[in-house]
């Protein structure tokens, strides 16, 4: 769904709404409130009242858009930019193409938006051949030291990520810090691989990061590459989980600039949803699902 399509299709705040009516009561309006399916509507407005509760209430109640004073049709365009943009648009781009008022509600729109992107396993777990791999994402220290470092032993924060190779989904998620504040452990790694994948029916590549040795005591099967020897040893490789990490940095750095650690995960949830659904023609209306179903 590009912005020449919204356009065509939600050309008015009607349109738009009748959409929204369809996706989330499939044209049968059911009060939020106590579920009843009762009502009747005020003429020239897209208010209801409840006939069971007497509750007044619209398609926006409880959803990404409750409350909002931005029409419609810039909030769809919004979603459509989001999907559309490899690496991402930031809150000033996306306030001076859709001349939204202030960079405050850009913010706040984007961030609504990355809600319904939220980084979750919906479907089974992931099978088969899977790579995991961490990254670090901050900004390079002034200095160099022992207490400054690149990569591991760094103080950036580190994101883990597990890719399925058959399918190229993949899932992301920001390590929590352990008790120690230093290098991610071993059981950091496990606990998101398990998030992800099956114990019992998955082989697991990785490279040479000592902190995998967890995996030995699991019932994964699991392959090394020694990045310091090699990238590709036959079919023995992380490439798949790193060029995510690529097009995740790219974005972040290029796009965002900086990003703190409380929204991290929002942005990578952003690129997660973005690199999984890639190639999904629907993925506006998975996105509007989602919003409209309380999953936001």
């Amino acid at each position: 769904m590009n912005i020449t399509q919204i356009i065509k299709d939600f050309e008015t705040q009607q349109k738009c709404i009748l959409h929204l009516e369809k996706v989330r009561w499939n044209n049968k309006p059911t009060c939020p409130y106590c579920k009843s399916e009762r009502s009747s509507k005020y003429k020239s407005t897209r208010y209801y009242t409840c006939l069971n509760c007497n509750d007044s209430y619209s398609v926006t109640v409880g959803t990404l858009f409750h409350d909002t004073k931005v029409p419609l049709q810039k909030w769809f365009m919004a979603i459509s930019l989001i999907l559309n943009a490899k690496k991402g648009i930031s809150a000033l781009q996306l306030k001076r193409d859709l001349g939204i008022g202030s960079y405050k509600t850009a913010w706040r729109m984007l961030r609504l938006i990355r809600k319904a992107m939220v980084n979750k396993q919906e479907q089974q777990y992931f099978y088969s051949i899977v790579e995991i791999d961490e990254t670090y994402i901050g900004g390079k220290p002034r200095k160099f030291s022992k207490d400054n470092k690149r990569g591991r032993g760094t103080k950036k924060v580190p994101v883990i990520g597990v890719v399925n190779r058959e399918t190229k989904e993949v899932y992301a998620k920001i390590a929590e810090p352990n008790a120690e504040g230093k290098k991610l452990t071993g059981k950091q790694l496990l606990a998101v691989l398990k998030e992800a994948s099956n114990e019992y029916m998955t082989t697991v590549m990785s490279d040479e990061f000592r902190s995998y040795n967890i995996l030995k005591s699991t019932e994964y099967k699991h392959f090394v590459v020694d990045h310091t020897k090699e990238f590709v040893s036959g079919n023995i490789h992380t490439n798949t989980i790193e060029s995510f990490w690529a097009l995740l940095k790219r974005g972040l750095y290029g796009i965002y600039h900086h990003v703190s650690q409380k929204y991290l995960q929002e942005y990578v949830n952003e690129f997660c949803f973005r690199y999984n659904n890639r190639n999904e023609q629907q993925a506006f209306d998975v996105i509007l699902n989602k919003a409209m179903l309380g999953i936001a």
